[in-house]
């Protein structure tokens, strides 16, 4: 499904692979899904992973006329000509009301070497961006967690300039009956055969969730019909506290960063658990390469929250629960350091993490890429 990768990549996955300190392995059979205490794992990261050696250039890719990033928590790569696609909240940790409120471009393609903007688009159309994902095709699709009136929680399909294919969801109008209307939805993906998936209910991590709040995936024709949807809030199998992001791997197994429960659950594309995976931490982003490297972002862990578990990147492979490396939190106000809620990972094993207003402690998100020596 990541067409860039796949016709070009053969020579640079080993080399990420290597940076990192990755074994690449072929998936096998799924093994059954085995469900454990979250509490019970001992976070692999603080046990002496290695930890590449890696360039951090903070504050990658500045935004126009001189505008400070509010904040981010999505990124990933446009598998056409490898360039960046990420979202800003305009303003929306120190602006009141973000994108609903100042109106200015919220979506930004940035060039993988020089971090100059090639496009940008989407003024007056979002609350609250949060999931991103770039089809094959090169279109871009963003989900709206939060809502006003007349905006918000709703997916949108755009073209690669910019130009509205498809919405989902009723905007500005939040609910949970199946098949009509998201209730804060968190990310979206699509699949080979072009058919559409949304994790839906970001409140659902909450102690006391909202009334009406969801924890379930949603599926979609090609066309955007409602097709099926599973799981709601709760820590069983298939269910959700916080389905936070969405991957596939080449088998077309579906990755759900299940984050409230600390734990990546794995789906048949039917909704049917095949695995979980307990080794990433509190994952708030996913990326997957086409050699089925595992690059989970763990943006929340800390003494109130999974306390015993460390923020960074944790870096393993598809077929297993284990870890093989972990690129730490850069360097931040924040004790604990810096670590976004996006990650991508470009062709020359490049590492960009989206950061959000979690680790920072100021009024400024951005973009950090982790680069090779």
């Amino acid at each position: 499904m990541k067409s860039l990768r796949v016709t070009r990549l053969a020579h640079t996955i080993a080399v990420g692979a290597a940076l990192l300190g990755i074994t690449a392995c072929a998936a096998g059979d799924a093994p059954e899904a085995e469900m454990m205490d979250p509490a019970d794992v001992v976070d692999p990261a603080a046990a002496g992973l290695p930890n590449p050696t890696l360039v951090v250039t903070k504050d990658w890719a500045p935004l126009p006329d001189g505008r400070v990033w509010g904040s981010t928590a999505g990124i990933d790569i446009d598998p056409i000509d490898g360039h960046i696609w990420a979202y800003d909240r305009c303003g929306g940790i120190a602006l009141a009301g973000g994108c609903a409120e100042n109106l200015v471009d919220p979506v930004f393609k940035f060039h993988r070497e020089t971090g100059e903007i090639l496009a940008s688009f989407g003024a007056g159309l979002f609350v609250l961006p949060h999931g991103i994902h770039v089809d094959d095709d090169g279109n871009v699709w963003i989900t709206d967690s939060q809502g006003t009136d007349d905006k918000g929680h709703t997916v949108v399909k755009f073209s690669p300039e910019g130009e509205v294919l498809m919405t989902l969801g009723q905007t500005g109008v939040r609910g949970s009956e199946p098949g009509s209307f998201f209730n804060e939805p968190c990310d979206v993906i699509v699949a080979p055969d072009g058919s559409i998936f949304v994790s839906d209910g970001h409140s659902g991590q909450n102690a006391n969730p909202p009334e009406g709040s969801t924890g379930r995936v949603i599926k979609f024709s090609p066309e955007g019909e409602y097709i099926m949807e599973w799981g709601r809030i709760g820590d069983g199998p298939g269910e959700f506290r916080t389905p936070h992001a969405l991957e596939f791997d080449s088998q077309g197994r579906l990755f759900v960063a299940d984050r409230g429960n600390h734990r990546v659950q794995i789906f048949d594309q039917d909704g049917n658990l095949l695995d979980t995976h307990y080794q990433y931490g509190r994952v708030s982003g996913l990326f997957i390469d086409d050699e089925d490297n595992v690059y989970a972002i763990d943006s929340e862990s800390n003494p109130n929250q999974h306390s015993d578990w460390l923020t960074g990147v944790r870096i393993g492979h598809a077929s297993e629960d284990v870890v093989t490396a972990f690129i730490p939190p850069h360097e931040s106000e924040d004790p604990q350091g810096e670590a976004g809620e996006g990650v991508a990972v470009d062709a020359d094993g490049n590492v960009y993490a989206a950061e959000g207003p979690n680790s920072r402690q100021a009024a400024e998100g951005g973009l950090t890429k982790y680069t090779r020596n």
